[in-house]
């Protein structure tokens, strides 16, 4: 299976950083993002040309590909690409809907995710930073859009990166935990995870974050990697581990109302009568599930009733 966290490779975008203060942002092709939402034609990235773009509030300068500058543009008009027109073209699409599409498309769809994850997760950032945290007036962008700047107190502000864990569990017979969170739409289930508190390794919330949701204690716990998750500044870092007593699960059942433990023959059969939903395509977290699993899993029959 291919990989979608590749350790040992660096971006496909240099996002030349040096670069940052002396380019023209006004003269380079634009990403359009918007409310966790992307300018997209046929579930691919949209780059428009200078004279193309719209009027737009925030310019964000996403690196290079190539010979070319790369901008996120946020447009003025919240409405900008809304309403699809019928017949496939261009449209803002939510990230999460894109994921699926991304992985599909091998290394041309890895340099759109990496375009689209960057631009929305900065982009979550100017919109809910617009204020200095210290005095509380008014922020400016600059050095490209990677720091608002107080001119009241003269202090700078970067964007912020959330690290939250994710852990696949497995018992004595290598069975997964899957968990469904309270919060979530019916019959979706994915692995547990959690943020990573103040003054703890990731390792450590992965141990509390799973005693806390399950009562769990675990062995062998082993880093996977990590993936962007702008929804809306995360990152998660994933890892799997063992549990040698399965039998102790103990749910919270306010952020996890239901989970169990299933065979590969188990979980394939609920993923095709559609009595699970698993995350989806291009997600952290069924890379994991897939790993575990030993191959692509089913999917449901065309009779399998599915929440949407």
């Amino acid at each position: 299976m291919r990989n979608p966290w590749p350790l040992d490779l660096p971006s496909r975008i240099d996002r030349a950083a040096e670069r940052r203060e002396s380019t023209d942002l006004e003269s380079c092709d634009a990403i359009v993002v918007r409310d966790g939402r992307v300018l997209t034609a046929d579930g691919r990235l949209v780059e428009l040309a200078p004279d193309a773009q719209p009027s737009a509030s925030l310019r964000i300068y996403l690196g290079r590909d190539g010979d070319r500058d790369l901008v996120a543009l946020v447009p003025e008009d919240p409405g900008f690409g809304a309403d699809p027109d019928g017949i496939g073209g261009e449209r803002m699409r939510g990230l999460r809907d894109l994921l699926a599409g991304f992985w599909d498309r091998g290394a041309e769809g890895e340099r759109d995710h990496e375009l689209a994850s960057t631009a929305v997760a900065i982009a979550n950032w100017h919109a809910s930073h617009p204020r200095c945290a210290l005095c509380g007036e008014p922020t400016v962008p600059t050095s490209g859009g990677w720091v608002r700047r107080c001119d009241n107190d003269e202090r700078e502000h970067y964007p912020r990166t959330d690290p939250a864990i994710i852990v696949a569990i497995t018992d004595p017979v290598d069975r997964l935990l899957i968990a469904h969170a309270a919060a979530w739409s019916p019959k979706r289930f994915s692995h547990l995870a959690g943020y990573v508190e103040p003054g703890e390794t990731f390792e450590q919330a992965v141990h509390r974050e799973v005693a806390e949701e399950s009562s769990l204690a675990l062995s062998s716990v082993e880093y996977l990697g990590s993936q962007p998750w702008p929804f809306p500044a995360s990152v998660m870092v994933a890892f799997r581990a063992v549990t040698e007593d399965p039998e102790a699960l103990d749910l919270d059942m306010d952020e996890v109302s239901e989970a169990r433990f299933v065979t590969r023959e188990e979980l394939a059969e609920l993923v095709r009568t559609g009595e699970v939903i698993l995350a989806p395509k291009g997600s952290v977290a069924r890379r994991m599930l897939e790993d575990w699993f030993g191959g692509v899993l089913p999917e449901p029959r065309p009779d399998a009733t599915v929440d949407v």
